[in-house]
Order: C-alpha cells, then structure tokens, then sequence
C-alpha cells in the first residue's frame, strides 16, 4: 500500500498528533531551565559588578556539574516508555523509581565533593580576588539544591516515558515563577545579598522536587510498585546512563575546545562565539523539544514489539526535523539585523557576528536531523552507539578545530567545523545506525 493511501495519510496524521502534543510542552519546559540563571544574573547584577562575577563562574560550575547527569532524564524515559507500551505500568513506574533513588545519591555524592572543595573550585575558574568569595558563598548555597535538580531530572524522564510532558511544563514555569519572588524577597527584603539569591534558587528547586516526587509517588502507589530503593534496579539504571554520561562528556569536550580556540582568536572573536552560542542553545532547545517527543515515542512502539511502527514514527521525525531547521534557518537569516544590536553594539564583533550567523543558518536542517536521530536512539536505548559515535565525532572535530589558527582561519573557519564538521559527522554516523535498523530492538527490556 502508498504512503499516499488513506491508511497511510491516518498514520502520518497520527505521528503528526503525538508528537505535537509531546513536543510543545517539552519546548516550554525546556526554555524555561534556563530562565532560573537569568533571574538570579539580573537581581545579583544590582548589587555589584564582583557579586555578578562570582555568580557567573558558580553558575557556569553548577550547570556542568549538572547537565553531565541529563542522563537520569534521557535513559528514564527510555526504560519508561518500554514498559508503558508493554503494558506493565507497574514496571514502569518502579524503573522510574529506581532513576529517582539513582538522582538522590548521585546528588548527595555531589555535594560531599562541591561543598567543601567550594573556593578551590571558584578560584581554578579564574574568578578575580574580588568575585571569588560571592562565588563560593554562592555555590556552597546552590550545591545543597544538586539533589533536587537531579531528581527533576529523572522524574521528568518518569513523566516523559508516560507520555505526558505538561506536567514537566507546569511545574517549571511554577519553579521559576517561585525562583523569582524569592530571590527577590532574601536578596533584597531580608538583605541577604548573593546568598539570598542562591538560598531562593535552592528553596524553588526543591519546592519543584516535591512536586514531581509527589506525582511519582502516588501513581507508583496506586499501580502497586515499591517505593524502596531496589539496588538491583538502581545499579540498571546506572549502567544505562554510562553510555549517554560518556556522549554527554565527549559533546561538553567539544564546545570547550571550540570556545578555547575562539579565545586565542581575539576579544572581538570570543565575544562574538559567546553570542552565537546563546543562540545556538536556543535554537537547540526548539530541536530538542522533537528529540524528547522521539524518546517517548519510540520507547513506547518498541516496547509493545512494533518495531514497523517505530521505523514509521522515526521517518516522520526525521522529516519533522528538517522542516524545523529549515524555519529555524531562515529565522536566523532574517533576524540577523535585529539579533546582534540585542547583545552588542561592538562594530568589530558585529563584523565577526554577520558571516557566523549566516553559518549557523544554513547548518540548521542538517541539526534538525542530528537531534531526531539522537532522541530516536534515545528512546531506542541504543546508548552504547550513541557513547561511540560521539567519540568519533570528538576525534573528527578536535583536531580540524585546533587547526584553525594555525592555518590563519577566523570565526567563521571554526563555526565551519562546530556546525559543518561535527554536526556533519554526528549526521553520518546517526543516519547509518538509522538505516540500518539495528536499534530496532523490540521488548520491555532492551536485550542487547
């Protein structure tokens, strides 16, 4: 039968529905994360130049530190989404149990080791003599509310494995909602400075934590599944994440080095990569948003064993995702004028700004289908391809990168290799695995 038969237009326009209703709430959430720095940088900004610094290398600290986990999330959903379409809810809530144990004691390790090692750290980011004591005020603060954001982490994969990504939305607007009164009210209604600011950001994020845990908890109880920790489950749930931390880490090594190559570029160089990262982050939320609707939805099929279904549903992403990069590109082109004036009024960064746009552009359905693929083998539990292909892609990129000023290259030169060279060789490794059909693997359980 066609694809252009009627059965075939009902499946495509039932694709369509899934992931719309995953994706747009899975956008807002994810926009939303990111508001919690933005809130606390524009109240710290009042009280002092050295207070803002300080906050900005205990940010950039705490969102490593954190985002090196978003495999408590990723993996979740997966196992999740498997045994929802197997029909074992039960089962599907006690994986995701077994993922929010894992976040509480990866958290609890993390701030054993953030806490007191607070000033070291501060200082090993080169915060000036000035800044470095807001900063570890405030990250000694902050670490205390690690727990809570991972445990956010993997019951949001909880949820997103169940298919419902509102619930992520509700509550992150709630939290930042709640994050901005606060800092407000210690910060400066109960005088406590930088730290009122990070006690505010720790009191939302748990306040968010609650919500969720909450939400787990009672369909975990009416299902019948275990609330105690099950080592067996949570050593599972650590050898899921593994592969996902090392494609984490290996993604993490390669903005570093681009960002360090763009610094021996010049001042103007830096400011400008600073800039196109901002919007590059922001661009791949809104493609983010398709790979997290992947994750769900392919866990899902191939847990009720319909494989077809899941190849069907993979299809429909990809093209999903090139004509998201396509809007997205052209958006970038258009907004150009409009985009850079928001961030700079430099000539010289402008100049470097007006070609690297123009870059990231034309680069964007190439990104569209990186992320689909990535959320597809996600949801497929394919993580070890995943750690492999990123390691390829790191050994690609890292050199052609440090190339690029001994070969005279710019800007340009170097966002050429970031959205040309390793976007390009992430889209080649994920589409083969793709083709091949070898992720496929169908189950409650992935077997191999």
């Amino acid at each position: 039968m066609s694809s252009a038969s009627p059965t075939g237009r009902t499946d495509v326009r039932r694709h369509d529905r899934e992931i719309i209703a995953l994706a747009l709430p899975a956008f807002g959430a994810l926009v939303a994360e990111p508001l919690f720095v933005m809130v606390d940088s524009a109240i710290v900004g009042h009280l002092g130049t050295p207070q803002l610094a300080g906050l900005g290398v205990a940010a950039a600290l705490l969102q490593t530190g954190v985002n090196i986990f978003v495999f408590l999330a990723y993996a979740t959903t997966a196992a999740v989404a498997r045994r929802l379409g197997a029909d074992d809810l039960p089962a599907a809530l006690q994986q995701g149990m077994d993922g929010v144990w894992l976040a509480l004691l990866l958290g609890l390790a993390v701030i054993a080791v953030a806490v007191p090692t607070a000033p070291w750290l501060i200082d090993a980011f080169g915060a000036s003599a000035t800044a470095a004591p807001y900063g570890t005020t405030y990250l000694r603060v902050s670490a205390l509310g690690i727990p809570a954001m991972l445990i956010v982490l993997a019951a949001t994969g909880v949820l997103r494995g169940l298919q419902d990504t509102k619930t992520p939305l509700y509550v992150a607007v709630g939290g930042f909602s709640a994050n901005a009164a606060l800092n407000a009210l210690l910060v400066y209604g109960a005088g406590l400075g930088i730290a009122g600011s990070a006690w505010g950001t720790v009191i939302a994020q748990w306040g968010m934590a609650a919500v969720y845990l909450t939400v787990v908890i009672r369909g975990a109880r009416r299902h019948g599944a275990s609330l105690r920790p099950d080592l067996a489950g949570i050593r599972a749930s650590g050898r899921a994440g593994v592969p996902l931390l090392v494609r984490t880490l290996s993604l993490r090594a390669v903005l570093m080095i681009a960002t360090a190559v763009a610094a021996r570029l010049g001042d103007a160089d830096i400011a400008a990569h600073q800039i196109t990262l901002t919007l590059w982050s922001l661009l791949a939320f809104a493609l983010d948003a398709i790979a997290i609707a992947g994750q769900a939805i392919i866990g899902r099929y191939l847990g009720a064993s319909d494989a077809a279904g899941a190849r069907a549903a993979c299809r429909r992403m990809v093209q999903w995702g090139v004509l998201s990069g396509v809007v997205l590109g052209l958006l970038v082109a258009l907004v150009r004028p409009l985009f850079m004036p928001l961030f700079t009024t430099d000539a010289d960064v402008i100049h470097q700004l007006t070609p690297v746009l123009l870059v990231v552009a034309v680069t964007q359905p190439v990104a569209g289908v990186v992320f689909v693929l990535d959320g597809v083998l996600m949801g497929a539990g394919d993580g070890p391809y995943l750690a492999g292909a990123m390691l390829v892609t790191l050994a690609v990129f890292a050199p052609v990168a440090l190339l690029v000023p001994v070969f005279g290259g710019g800007l340009t030169a170097l966002w050429w290799t970031v959205a040309g060279v390793m976007m390009g060789t992430r889209l080649i490794t994920l589409a083969l695995r793709a083709r091949s059909g070898r992720w496929a693997v169908t189950g409650a359980v992935r077997a191999r």
